[in-house]
Order: C-alpha cells, then sequence, then structure tokens
C-alpha cells in the first residue's frame, strides 16, 4: 500500500476510534456505575442508548455540513464538543446527568462516523477505496481490543470516572492530528451552498435509491448486532460466566479478533470475487453462524466457549461485510457524499440503538437474549441480501 494511503487510513481510523473508545472503554464499568449511583441495570444501559440515539441522528447535521464548508471544519466543531461532554460526564452528579451527558458526547462523535467515509470518497474509488476503508477498519478493530482493557486499567486504581478523562485526552491528540496532518479534501469550488432544497433533494434521492438503502441497512444490520452485544456483554460475561474485569476485557476483545483479521482481506477477495460476492458469501455466512448459535443455546448448550466461538466466527463474516458494503453504497453518490455517508452512518446507529432497546428491555441475565437478537439480525440481513443484491451484475474474477 502507498506510504500516503496508510498515512490517511492512520489518521482517518484513530478519528474514528473516538465513538467506539466512548462506547467499549466504559463497558467494564457498567456494573460499578449503576451500584455506585444505586440504580437498576437498565438505567446504566440508557447511557449507552443516549449516547447512539444523538451519535446517529447528529450525522444528518454534519454530512450535509461538511458537503458545505469542507470537511475539516465540522470535524473541529465534534472533537471539541465531545472532550467537553467528555469531562462533564467524569464530572457527572446523578445517572440523569450521565445520561444527559452522554446524549452530548455522541453528538460531538458523530462528526467522526460520517466524514471520514466523506474523505475517503473524496479521494477513491473501487478496490483502493475497499482497501483504504478496510485498513481503517483495522484501526477502529482495535479499539474493541484495547479500550476495555485500558478501561480496566483505570478503574481499578482511579475509579470509572477516570474514563472519562481519558477518552477526552486520546480525543485531544485526535485533534491535533486533524488540525496538522489531515488535509482538506472539498476544495472550495466543489462546496455546496447551503440550500435546503438541495439538502431536501439530496435525502429524497438517497432514500429513492433501493442499492443505495439496502446496502447500508445490510451493514446495518451487522453493526446492530455487535451493538446488540456490547449493551449486555459486561453484565453476561462477568455475573452469569463469573469472569473478572479483566478477564471480561481479554474475552471481549477476543470477540473483535474475526473482524480484525477477516477485514484485512476484504479488498483482496473484491478484486477475485467482485465486490457483491463477497458481500452475499459473508453475510450468508453470517447468517449460518447464528442460526446454529440460536439453535444449540435454545437445546441448552449453554456454554461459555461455545457462546465466544460462534460469536467469533459471526464477527470474521461482518469484518468482509462491514467495509465492502459501505463502499458499494457511496459508489454512485460521489457529488453528495458526505450527505450519503451520513445517512447511511445514521440509519446503521439508529438501528443499533434500536437493537440496544430491545436486547435490554429483554435481557434477563442469560445468553438466550442476546443469542435471539443476533440471529434475527443476521437473518434479516440476509434477507435484504436477497433482495437487494439479486440483479446486481457479476463480477468477472481474475
Amino acid at each position: 500500500m502507498k506510504p500516503e494511503l496508510i498515512k490517511t487510513a492512520l489518521i482517518l481510523g484513530l478519528l474514528s476510534c473516538v465513538g467506539p473508545f466512548a462506547i467499549d472503554m466504559y463497558l467494564p464499568a457498567m456494573p460499578a456505575m449503576a451500584e455506585d449511583y444505586g440504580v437498576p441495570v437498565a438505567a446504566s444501559q440508557y447511557t449507552l442508548v443516549s449516547f447512539f440515539i444523538a451519535f446517529g441522528v447528529c450525522q444528518l447535521f454534519y454530512g450535509p455540513a461538511a458537503d458545505m464548508f469542507g470537511r475539516k471544519p465540522p470535524l473541529y466543531f465534534g472533537l471539541l464538543l465531545f472532550i467537553a461532554a467528555s469531562i462533564g460526564c467524569a464530572l457527572a452528579p446523578t445517572i440523569e446527568w450521565l445520561i444527559g451527558l452522554r446524549f452530548v458526547q455522541g453528538v460531538g462523535a458523530a462528526a467522526v462516523m460520517s466524514i471520514p467515509r466523506a474523505i475517503i470518497r473524496d479521494r477513491y474509488t473501487g478496490t483502493e477505496a475497499t482497501r483504504l476503508m478496510t485498513t481503517v477498519m483495522l484501526v477502529i478493530s482495535i479499539s474493541p481490543m484495547l479500550a476495555p482493557l485500558v478501561g480496566s486499567a483505570l478503574i481499578v486504581p482511579f475509579g470509572w470516572p477516570s474514563i472519562f478523562y481519558g477518552v477526552a485526552i486520546a480525543t485531544l491528540l485526535s485533534l491535533v492530528l486533524t488540525i496538522f496532518a489531515l488535509p482538506e479534501t472539498l476544495p472550495a469550488e466543489e462546496r455546496v451552498p447551503f440550500r435546503l432544497s438541495a439538502m431536501v433533494d439530496a435525502f429524497r434521492t438517497l432514500f429513492r435509491d433501493p442499492y443505495f438503502m439496502g446496502l447500508t441497512l445490510i451493514g446495518g444490520m451487522g453493526m446492530a448486532s455487535f451493538f446488540a452485544f456490547i449493551s449486555t456483554a459486561s453484565f453476561l460475561y462477568m455475573d452469569h460466566y463469573g469472569l473478572s474485569a479483566t478477564q471480561f476485557s481479554l474475552a471481549f476483545a477476543l470477540n473483535a479478533l474475526g473482524f480484525f483479521a477477516s477485514s484485512q482481506f476484504a479488498a483482496t477477495l473484491c478484486e477475485r470475487l467482485g465486490a457483491v460476492t463477497v458481500v452475499r458469501r459473508a453475510v450468508t455466512g453470517f447468517a449460518l453462524s447464528a442460526s446454529l448459535m440460536l439453535c444449540l443455546f435454545a437445546l441448552g448448550f449453554d456454554s461459555f466457549a461455545l457462546l465466544v466461538s460462534l460469536l467469533l466466527l459471526g464477527n470474521t463474516c461482518l469484518g468482509l461485510v462491514v467495509p465492502t458494503s459501505m463502499v458499494l453504497s457511496l459508489d454512485n453518490h460521489g457529488p453528495i457524499a458526505g450527505t450519503a455517508a451520513a445517512l447511511g452512518g445514521t440509519l446503521q446507529m439508529m438501528l443499533g440503538a434500536v437493537a440496544i432497546g430491545i436486547v435490554s428491555a429483554l435481557f434477563d441475565g442469560t445468553p438466550m437474549v442476546l443469542v435471539a437478537g443476533i440471529a434475527g439480525c443476521a437473518l434479516l440481513a440476509l434477507t435484504l441480501v436477497v433482495f437487494t443484491l439479486r440483479e446486481a451484475p457479476e463480477p468477472v474474477t481474475s
């Protein structure tokens, strides 16, 4: 890979890690957080729901803003807001304040979800874009491995509020990189002046494009399954299976290993088989592994090793689905790439928030609700593949 491509991937990957770190880093603290505030488990899970709602909805504003003002000014605003909200979270006196400040944190984090996708689309398309996207995913994939471990390391000596100070410092470093090392990829002459009618037309175009919507929702179902997992993982692993905070962090990292490994082969497989075929086959594998997991746990095979193994297999498939579907969905919408990336990110985050809400409401302390939720997401993704990609041309293999 070209050095410039690697540099861009590292910067965009670090930016894109801001949101995942704000989620994964404090997962080991959720039981302690609920205990400190004297609230039930569901109340601490609402801090995730509020973050995801803001994280999803606010991308709708950052996308058009990035098309109008360039890519970097909205990034500056989002990162600064995120830093301020993170400090507020550390000082939150009640769970209600924490839920509200997590919402504000999500507003800031939304900037680093959609805009990096638009930056990739500004400079690359096709296989090269897929290669860059998967390298960004490589950096992002490290966050579920490291974030809970870093969170555990901070919680033990300093308590759970230190997590938010830590993520604020990491975001400040990302802001410095954005200012000094990330070039502006949307020249002034190519920016879209603000017109409400133009923004409405762009959203109308995207909503009426079944290919864009289908691919966005396919990736969204994969992400929703992971969000359902993270909302229950700490309680399931630590309470049901008896893991310590550090053991939970290591087990959580293992779940990301399959995604991390397979995403690095996505571009190569797309060159050989074609992106459409990669998505078809990977979603099929995800659906098969999730269905097998549901059947085994429904029959009473409640095993930690079995759960981790099948989650690893499903995430291996998702490592091919998520970056490839992102690139495919944006390929035909270069002039409105910021808006398209924002709408795609919003829809996927809202699916994640719905998954968290449903699984959290039904969670009974056993794996069954989580397993059923993941299987539901996988089967919906497979259905979407059938209807979205059934008429897509088969690529010529090399």
